[in-house]
């Protein structure tokens, strides 16, 4: 019998920890066989060795995890525990990129199953706020499955969307108008792959990074594609880029359904994709969430802000039309 402790001072953070009635730590419990008590500002963790440090780990893993997003769901912790338990891969998992002293690799539960999901399917949605890392992921599945030749070629496509400027009063001609909209993915690449590397690819059209306009009327076969920023696309859109996918190519479709910019009375193709599609095997769709940001801490509480206000908003629009 071993014994292993984690201070814990707060007692409003066990309550947030442990989950409502103790839901999350006895799932740890009887995962586990081991058995977990709060006392004197410590949690104690007692069993045979081999399952207290897994428990530790869990427990320190999701104390972590409620710094980045205030609370813990039954999902997470279950997702916690598949990776301590070692049935999926967890966040150690590392992508082989081109450059070797490059080491990526998912950082939440989230993440690893957003991994997992598109090394398994032949199309991934990824739905989430900014900062969970679903174009960066993304981005490094394709150079790793570049590198061991899986695919002979990259696409990176985004839709070419004006948000709130004119792309007609920017200056130069169409490339230089059309490129901030690219520049997201091309900052990715230029991490994972060198620049002689990378300036070569492209110029053998290896690694191409276009305007989702670009690619009406092609078949792409043994590529990775991935369409970034969907929720800008429209029905018709997302239809047609759905349908370049050739023999022995990969899409990942990820975006963010509270930063729609499309106009108003045209719909979302992320959003209709995701409905029409979601029972079809061998498409999978992947929910992120603020647990799974990994930018600075800040971004976290501003994805929050502005979820708050939106939950506001909508439940003044509901009392006014019952109001009526």
């Amino acid at each position: 019998m071993t014994e292993a402790t984690i201070p814990l001072v707060d007692n409003h953070r066990v309550l947030s920890l442990f989950g409502p009635r103790d839901q999350h730590v006895r799932t740890i419990r009887d995962t586990l066989g081991v058995s977990i008590v709060h006392r004197n500002g410590e949690i104690r963790v007692a069993g045979e060795q081999d399952a207290v440090a897994k428990a530790t780990s869990a427990l320190s893993q999701l104390n972590s995890q409620l710094d980045q997003a205030g609370e813990l769901s039954g999902d997470l912790v279950a997702d916690v525990l598949a990776q301590v338990t070692g049935r999926q891969n967890g966040p150690t998992a590392t992508i082989d990129v081109a450059s070797a002293s490059r080491r990526i690799a998912p950082r939440t539960p989230g993440q690893s199953r957003y991994v997992e999901s598109i090394r398994k399917h032949d199309i991934t949605f990824a739905i989430g706020p900014a900062g969970t890392g679903k174009t960066y992921l993304a981005v490094a599945l394709a150079v790793e499955a570049l590198k061991h030749h899986q695919i002979r070629r990259i696409v990176l496509v985004r839709p070419a969307v004006e948000a709130g400027e004119s792309l007609g009063f920017l200056p130069g001609d169409l490339q230089a108008k059309i490129n901030p909209y690219l520049r997201p993915l091309l900052d990715a690449l230029q991490e994972m792959i060198d620049f002689d590397a990378m300036k070569r690819y492209m110029e053998q059209d290896v690694i191409e990074v276009v305007p989702l306009a670009y690619m009406r009327g092609r078949t792409l076969n043994e590529a990775f594609i991935i369409l970034d920023e969907a929720q800008n696309t429209t029905i018709a859109q997302m239809k047609m880029f759905l349908t370049r996918m050739g023999r022995g190519s990969k899409i990942v479709i990820s975006g963010d359904t509270t930063q729609i910019d499309l106009p108003r009375a045209s719909a979302s193709g992320l959003i209709d994709a995701v409905a029409r599609l979601r029972d079809i095997e061998g498409i999978q769709i992947v929910q992120m969430s603020k647990s799974d940001i990994v930018r600075h801490k800040l971004v976290q509480e501003i994805v929050r802000a502005y979820e708050d206000e939106l939950k506001v908003s909508e439940a003044k629009s509901v009392s006014a039309r019952r109001s009526r």
